[in-house]
């Protein structure tokens, strides 16, 4: 018998614990190298945790539990035979397993779980007869997992039509938790608003966004124009691109933009390397590519790290107005907000038009309130006037479709 011990690798820098999210096997499964055998969250983003040998496998961590890197969280009997017509178990269902279409059926109907049970899950919802319609998910895209389960069968009290259930935070939760209590305690963090009239933008993209769709295969949506016209105003307010070290303010004459996403996992925040330099299809293009590498969790630690400045868009919730919190060790972050239509005057006659807040959040300990509210004006001429401003004066239909 040759067994192989597998251990936690290291996820990134400065990173000593995982957590277990999920296992994708059971115990005694058969596994094909590089299958994906379990899902494991750092303090920074979720990862995939391939098998790295074929064989039969013993588990020796459970889902919940922190593992150091390094720790030794299942073995391998590699001398172990594939079994006849074996298939690799995926990590969205199980094949040949009885009752499979039946529970399906009931997650997917359910209207507070969006994906199936795991694995272990499915199997205690069996042994238990276990409703699954009462378990609110907490894996990935809703996925069921057998924390969810053990903990319905051992804290969860139904009383009627009223519920409670305690639901251990997840590492990267946990972390993001920590970093944003230590921004507000660290920092002299403040905030300036303005807003914009959004009519100049919007009349370009209902021009334009079809063919740009249909030509290119990204929306020409609001963020691309938001990132160019922060690129522009950090070029003219360097402060606002700096951050503290020690003693030392540190400017960078390049602009890596984090992008804030929603995913199953939390607030995650991709960064964008060189926006500076990019056009409006590039932005576009490399946002769609991460916003889904993450809301997947199939981003990178690389690709979450090293931003100087980072944007966030709470009007896709419908957030009227917001103060961001500073995304550490950065030391600004703009709001963007929902689009209203509000009574403005207009050459001394008011009109309707649509006007988005905006914020910058910043750290007054090395941006000053000239710069801080200079790089928001300069933010908001830039989406009023873009024409000018993004196009240089040149014919938009020109620049967009000639990238």
């Amino acid at each position: 018998m040759n067994i192989l011990e597998m251990r936690v690798p290291s996820p990134g820098e400065s990173i000593t614990e995982v957590e277990i999210a999920q296992w994708l096997v059971e115990n005694g499964d058969y596994v094909e190298k590089d299958q994906v055998i379990a899902e494991v969250d750092s303090d920074k983003a979720t990862l995939e945790l391939p098998a790295e040998q074929s064989g039969v496998i013993t588990l020796k961590a459970e889902e919940g539990d922190a593992v150091n890197v390094g720790e030794i969280v299942c073995l391998i009997d590699t001398s172990a035979k594939k079994p006849e017509g074996h298939t690799a178990k995926s990590s969205a269902s199980k094949e040949n397993k009885p009752q499979e279409a039946e529970i399906k059926s009931i997650v997917e109907k359910s209207t507070y779980a969006t994906g199936v049970p795991s694995v272990a899950a499915e199997k205690l919802i069996k042994e238990n007869k276990i409703d699954p319609t009462l378990i609110k998910g907490s894996g990935k895209d809703g996925r069921i997992t057998k924390n969810d389960i053990v903990l319905a069968i051992t804290e969860e009290k139904l009383l009627g039509d009223r519920a409670s259930k305690n639901t251990k935070i997840s590492m990267l939760r946990r972390k993001i938790a920590s970093r944003l209590v230590a921004v507000k305690n660290e920092t002299a963090m403040l905030t300036t608003f303005n807003e914009v009239d959004m009519k100049p933008i919007m009349d370009l993209r209902s021009k334009y966004k079809e063919r740009f769709k249909e030509k290119y295969g990204v929306s020409l949506g609001f963020m691309s124009f938001f990132t160019k016209a922060c690129t522009e105003s950090l070029a003219l307010f360097p402060e606002v691109n700096s951050m503290i070290d020690g003693d030392y303010m540190v400017s960078y004459n390049f602009s890596d933009i984090g992008i804030a996403v929603s995913s199953p996992k939390g607030l995650m925040v991709p960064v964008l390397r060189n926006a500076e330099k990019m056009n409006l299809l590039e932005i576009e293009t490399d946002i769609k590519h991460l916003a889904t590498k993450a809301r997947d969790g199939k981003i990178s630690l690389d690709e979450l790290t090293g931003g100087t400045f980072t944007i966030t868009n709470g009007g896709i919730f419908g957030s009227m107005l917001s103060t961001p919190i500073i995304n550490p060790p950065q030391s600004a972050i703009l709001g963007m907000h929902n689009i209203v239509e509000r009574p403005v005057a207009i050459n001394g006659k008011v009109e309707i038009r649509p006007i988005m807040y905006i914020a910058l959040s910043y750290d007054h300990r090395i941006i000053d309130g000239k710069d801080s509210v200079g790089f928001l004006v300069n933010v908001k001429e830039i989406l009023e006037n873009p024409i000018e401003k993004i196009f240089n004066n040149k014919d938009p239909e020109k620049v967009l479709f000639n990238f």
